[in-house]
């Protein structure tokens, strides 16, 4: 069943490639019981509904499973790198410099105490 945070076929085919050249290497174990797309599936229903992983649909893999991957692709840096590979091919299409925003402003605004406040305390707050 499709869930309205599932990937669709377009984003999947920008996805794997990019998933399957930053995720770490697999040791020698038995084959997966479920697709990466499965499993990126219910990471992506977790983040967008914000449950717990106990809480994964019967449809999506086990909540261990996901949370398993899950684990191991942050220690390993793959989530952070392939959030990264995706900001930048981005901002690219929009014709923007691939890196991050350097500048950032910040609005402030000076506000008149209460007239409760002491005479010590009463007045502007630069």
């Amino acid at each position: 069943m499709a869930y309205a945070s599932s990937l669709t076929d377009a984003e999947w085919a920008i996805f794997e490639p990019l998933l399957l050249e930053i995720l770490p290497p697999k040791q020698q174990t038995r084959p997966l019981e479920w697709s990466y797309r499965a499993i990126i599936d219910g990471i992506l229903y977790r983040l967008k509904n914000g449950c717990n992983w106990a809480d994964l649909p019967k449809d999506l893999p086990p909540y261990s499973t996901v949370y398993w991957h899950y684990k191991q692709w942050r220690e390993a840096g793959a989530l952070e790198q392939l959030m990264t590979t995706l900001h930048k091919r981005v901002r690219g299409q929009v014709g923007k410099k691939p890196q991050w925003t350097t500048l950032i402003m910040i609005d402030s605004q000076a506000v008149k105490n209460t007239c409760n406040a002491s005479v010590e305390t009463k007045g502007f707050c630069f």
